[in-house]
């Protein structure tokens, strides 16, 4: 379940994060500035490195699957995103830690990235239902999230510190097996829009 992979479609290609990947995500994440914003945790530029180790260590601890995030039209490096809090038993995964360069968000992109990252957990590691955590501040996330068709199983109070000392209070949201095809319909409807 936990082995790496490269998940490709028209808009972006999803492949193994690696330390090869960090000048180019120094460049990602700097179209935006996007660690400036205080409700995620964005690694600034001068973090990245110490960023991609930690996921790479969880990855050899088996409990995250980290992707670097290619707009595969442009051929660059644009964000990361994972598979998290594997649950092997279940199977359940999270998907999440994930951030793009403003450039590319609200865009196609996303949209393929979500339904290649949930046709492989579904599909191909037959998980009984996916999770998505998110601040409750963080709208433009949260709005992302209910626009894939995943619903809000509730919210953690004061689940985590952030950096800044304030209080996380967690938007836990999740699509089950059931609800798949349905999902999977829909992304690929918004997808062809998105197309045009």
């Amino acid at each position: 379940m936990i082995q790496p992979t490269t998940l490709a479609g028209q808009h972006v290609e999803l492949v193994p994060l690696s330390v090869d990947h960090i000048d180019d995500l120094v460049l990602a994440v700097r179209d935006g500035n996007l660690w400036q914003l205080w409700y995620t945790s964005i690694p600034c530029p001068e973090r990245m490195e110490r960023e991609v180790e930690r996921r790479l260590a969880l990855q050899a601890a088996c409990s995250m699957l980290p992707f670097t995030v290619i707009d595969r039209p442009r051929g660059r490096v644009v964000g990361m995103t994972t598979f998290m809090n594997i649950e092997v038993a279940g199977p359940r995964v999270e998907i999440g830690s994930t951030w793009y360069a403003k450039s590319v968000q609200r865009t196609a992109l996303n949209t393929e990235a979500k339904l290649l990252l949930l046709t492989h957990a579904f599909d191909h590691l037959d998980c009984l239902a996916v999770e998505f955590r998110t601040h409750f501040f963080n709208h433009q996330s949260r709005r992302a999230i209910e626009r894939i068709g995943a619903k809000l199983d509730g919210v953690l109070r004061s689940q985590l510190r952030m950096a800044d000392g304030t209080l996380r209070d967690t938007c836990v949201y999740s699509i089950i097996a059931s609800e798949w095809p349905t999902v999977r319909s829909h992304l690929l409807w918004k997808l062809q829009q998105q197309n045009f």
